[in-house]
């Protein structure tokens, strides 16, 4: 059973009917009306922890659970999106890498994804897949390539989301889009 994080409570006066929570590190913010009562507020801070909870399991792949789980999801999403045609030897997960969020070797027919990748969303774990299967059929980063990734639907905000982290964490990535 997972520890419940730390809750921190923000009370606007401007707020008057909206109650909303996000993640902040390792605490979870939820900002209220200024007028609730500490009942209320106890039930809030319940309920939004509970919707949280809900929404990031949801968003979570099933492909993080292992490396197995993470070759079902490869073939998933080379029938989706790559017409079948990629089809990797191997794919594990490997320790947090110093300069990628993964990397294929064609050649070998393999794929390595950082763990760092295990709490994203699971449409972001998705298209980084996507990304390696294709270098499974186009080694480069040129047009070719792109026709491929760019069949899975959300590449673009996925890789806005990956700036995102190496910015939020000032993480040394080299290329997001790698």
């Amino acid at each position: 059973m997972s520890e419940e994080p730390r809750v921190e409570v923000r009370r606007s006066k401007r707020r008057h009917r909206t109650v909303s929570a996000y993640r902040d590190g390792d605490r979870v913010v939820v900002l209220l009306p200024a007028r609730m009562s500490r009942s209320e507020e106890r039930s809030w801070v319940e309920e939004m922890l509970s919707r949280l909870r809900r929404n990031e399991t949801r968003k979570k792949s099933p492909a993080r659970e292992s490396d197995a789980a993470l070759l079902r999801r490869c073939g998933e999403l080379s029938e989706q999106y790559l017409d079948g045609r990629a089809v990797p030897q191997g794919i594990r997960w490997v320790a947090p890498m110093r300069t990628r969020w993964a990397s294929c070797t064609p050649g070998e027919g393999t794929i390595r994804v950082s763990r760092r990748l295990r709490q994203v969303p699971g449409w972001v774990l998705d298209y980084v897949l996507v990304h390696e299967l294709t270098h499974l059929l186009v080694p480069g980063h040129g047009p070719d390539f792109w026709a491929w990734v760019n069949r899975y639907p959300r590449t673009e905000r996925a890789i806005g989301y990956l700036e995102g982290l190496v910015a939020a964490g000032q993480l040394e990535l080299d290329d997001v889009d790698s």
